[in-house]
């Protein structure tokens, strides 16, 4: 019988929850073992903070076990469950996707309860936001695996996760399945879920984003369509071509006038009020319309840029914010035309705010640590931007802004949003990802959160785990953490799958998925004809092996099979649009949506098939079969 007895000098929700947690996985993990344990659960300052260190944002921990007694003392009431998942990890168990059927937990003699860690995270900001379309469920499995992997914030993408949960229950894109949307009431009871699981675990919570420009003219529904403005919302919106309409008929696509006084007052307004009406929010993202070359053309706004109205208006939100005594951090964000830094305006009180980089147009195939000499920045030209591509144009705009501003900040990256579609075997886009990581410091930016669907694990989820570890402790070896997560994961066949995968990521392209580079390409067309014989070869090692296991071995060969035969049609095609035969491509592409839509179900913690479907038809060139 196992036997632990608790103190904590801070009770606090996430210092009680390192105290259930222990309890479970001690309990599991010394089974049969008779063992008495004390733990003692402790918020203490580290001994020599660094520079700059904020108690409530940095994490820092301390954990002392031996036989009969356990310590772990954090920085934060966070920080000691980070440190309760560390000691459980240097014990052998591995949390190796969302969901605790994912997990790894080998037994445990009493004598081998022994560590003496010390650590600090090398980055502050280390989370995920939404996206895709997600269940109740899907969204608490992640949020509870964050902290396992090291991370320490989750961000709730508009001002609630409506379209994120109905994109789901109202089964977008997959008339196979019933739609069954979510009432307003439903909704609301899943939202203070998701609250109630972001504050328990003590994450950084992250909110809002996109979502203001529709508040201020009185609307809540993020990504809904209206048909036309009222008579008094119309002077509020930008002026476009001559026009004053919701940008293709969705408000928050929809940029406003912002040098009419009454779209500011009620920009501002609407963030302070719900900054006031949400005390739990660690971070308010700030930012405007969610689409690009629609800003607006009337003779006040052209007289500045877009950028010095957005500071502005930052400056005017802090000031509201100060009146009502709010101390909430404000976001702001780096995108599309406020990629191009301001002119004139500058932040009045910088110790507010922190920049977001995001670099959604960039490519995933080369790394931030690859890159070469910036170059100048472009002309801004009102409505006529061009996105960046590479590496460099896109750091050019970063380097611009904090030239101008200096405050915390940290990236907001796209590979597990679009990109990773393209990278079949996941090997290439998790280098990527863990090359970035490691460049961070060299950009002036503090940490990294994933813009991506929250059911990204096929073939597995070894991307967003390389990312966790690597934005707790950069100087960890990727290829070291490869063989421990294959090792957990595939078993004794660990070597095999890595290998199969490996070569699948060589034969495909982020890039080419993500709507980078021209549509025909016979040596890319070339190299995804031989991914289908990659693919074959990956289902025949994984139809073998899923017969030899059981338990998570067997689940991982199983996902591994039903991967390749998802390969196998995707690769054909890519292969026929890259070679230029359309009606071909389409064809086999009817074959790669009929088939995930069919067994969406039985997968749906992996492969979110609104997603997928959703960007192959907006960005890789293929069509869908029903309405938007």
């Amino acid at each position: 019988m196992v036997q632990l007895t608790f103190s904590a000098a801070r009770p606090e929700p996430p210092v009680l929850y390192a105290r259930e947690e222990l309890t479970r996985y001690l309990t599991r993990m010394l089974a049969g073992a008779t063992a008495a344990i004390e733990v003692e659960l402790d918020v203490q300052p580290p001994p020599h903070p660094a520079p700059g260190w904020d108690a409530a944002l940095d994490d820092w921990f301390h954990v002392q076990a031996r036989p009969g007694r356990i310590a772990v003392t954090g920085s934060n009431a966070r920080s000691v469950l980070l440190g309760a998942y560390r000691l459980l990890h240097h014990l052998g168990c591995r949390f190796l996707m969302p969901g605790r059927r994912h997990e790894a937990v080998p037994a445990l003699r009493p004598e081998d309860l022994r560590a003496d860690l010390q650590e600090a995270a090398a980055c502050r900001h280390r989370g995920v936001c939404i996206e895709g379309a997600d269940s109740l469920e899907n969204i608490l499995d992640f949020i509870d695996w964050l902290p396992k992997i090291g991370c320490n914030s989750f961000f709730v993408q508009h001002l609630e996760p409506e379209a994120f949960l109905q994109n789901w229950y109202a089964h977008k894109y997959n008339p196979l399945l019933a739609p069954a949307p979510r009432s307003e009431a439903e909704l609301q009871r899943m939202y203070r879920q998701i609250d109630a699981a972001i504050a328990r675990r003590g994450l950084l919570h992250h909110r809002a984003g996109h979502g203001w420009t529709c508040k201020a003219i009185g609307f809540e529904h993020v990504c809904a369509k209206l048909p036309a403005p009222t008579g008094a919302q119309r002077p509020l919106l930008a002026e476009v071509d001559g026009r004053r309409e919701f940008w293709q008929g969705v408000p928050s696509n929809t940029n406003l006038c912002y040098s009419n006084p009454a779209a500011r007052r009620a920009f501002v307004q609407s963030v302070a009020d719900y900054a006031g009406a949400h005390p739990e929010v660690d971070y308010l993202h700030v930012w405007l319309a969610d689409e690009y070359n629609n800003i607006c053309e009337c003779d006040a706004c052209r007289r500045t840029t877009l950028s010095d109205q957005y500071v502005g208006l930052l400056n005017e939100i802090d000031a509201e914010l100060t009146r009502r005594g709010l101390g909430t951090r404000i976001a702001f964000l780096l995108y599309q035309e406020l990629l191009w830094p301001p002119e004139h305006a500058v932040l009045e009180h910088p110790e507010r705010f922190t920049l977001m980089f995001a670099p959604i147009s960039r490519t995933f195939e080369r790394s931030y640590a690859d890159h070469g000499a910036l170059p100048p920045l472009p002309a801004f030209r009102r409505n006529r931007i061009r996105l960046p591509e590479t590496v460099e144009e896109n750091l050019a705009f970063l380097r611009a802004w904090q030239e101008r501003c200096r405050v915390d900040a940290f990236v907001y990256d796209y590979p597990l949003g679009r990109a990773h579609y393209g990278d079949l075997g996941y090997c290439a886009i998790a280098r990527v990802i863990a090359q970035d990581i490691g460049a961070l410091p060299e950009l002036g930016l503090n940490g990294y959160c994933s813009c991506q669907e929250l059911r990204a694990a096929l073939p597995n989820a070894w991307p967003n785990y390389v990312m966790g570890r690597m934005l707790w402790d950069r100087t960890l070896d990727p290829q070291a953490l490869q063989e421990e997560y294959f090792t957990a994961l595939y078993g004794p066949g660990a070597a095999e799958a890595r290998d199969a995968l490996e070569r699948l990521s060589a034969l495909s392209s982020a890039d080419y998925f993500n709507g980078i580079g021209p549509r025909q390409d016979a040596a890319l067309a070339a190299r995804f004809r031989r991914a289908a014989d990659a693919a074959e070869v990956l289902r025949a090692l994984a139809a073998e092996k899923q017969t030899l296991c059981t338990d998570l071995h067997k689940i991982a060969w199983q996902l591994l099979d039903y991967h390749a035969g998802y390969c196998r049609l995707m690769v054909e095609a890519l292969a026929a649009l890259a070679q230029g035969e359309e009606n071909r491509a389409q064809q086999q592409w009817n074959a790669v949506m009929d088939h995930i839509r069919r067994h969406e179900m039985e997968f749906q913690p992996y492969l979110d098939v609104y997603r997928v479907l959703e960007v192959a038809t907006k960005y890789t060139g293929f069509t869908l079969d029903m309405p938007r």
